[in-house]
């Protein structure tokens, strides 16, 4: 199945976050917080949003920092997605 988001939304998969603490520990999933950083899956094609020309600032493949409370998660084709607003991310993370 192919996503495609509208306007300023972009999907995002979360990256997982470590299970093990630097001393050697295993966190339980009750102990792990939401990820924050993600993979862009899909981006939506911007446009005029609330009477503001809106250009899209990320692209597919991209690794982005985004806030820790936003977005809806889904579950497409087995799979967990994020669906986020542009103005929810906080940065691109270059390698």
């Amino acid at each position: 199945m192919t996503i495609k988001p509208l306007f300023d939304k972009i999907v995002v998969k979360a990256v997982e976050a470590e299970t093990k603490t630097s001393s050697g520990l295993f966190l339980p999933d009750s102990a792990k917080e939401k990820p924050q950083t993600a993979i862009v899956i899909a981006v939506g094609p911007g446009g005029v949003i609330e009477g503001k020309e809106i250009q899209m600032q990320v692209k597919k493949g991209d690794k982005i920092l985004y806030n820790k409370y936003s977005g809806n998660d889904f579950k497409i084709d087995d799979q967990e997605v994020t669906i986020i607003k542009q103005s929810d991310v906080l940065a691109v993370i270059e390698d």
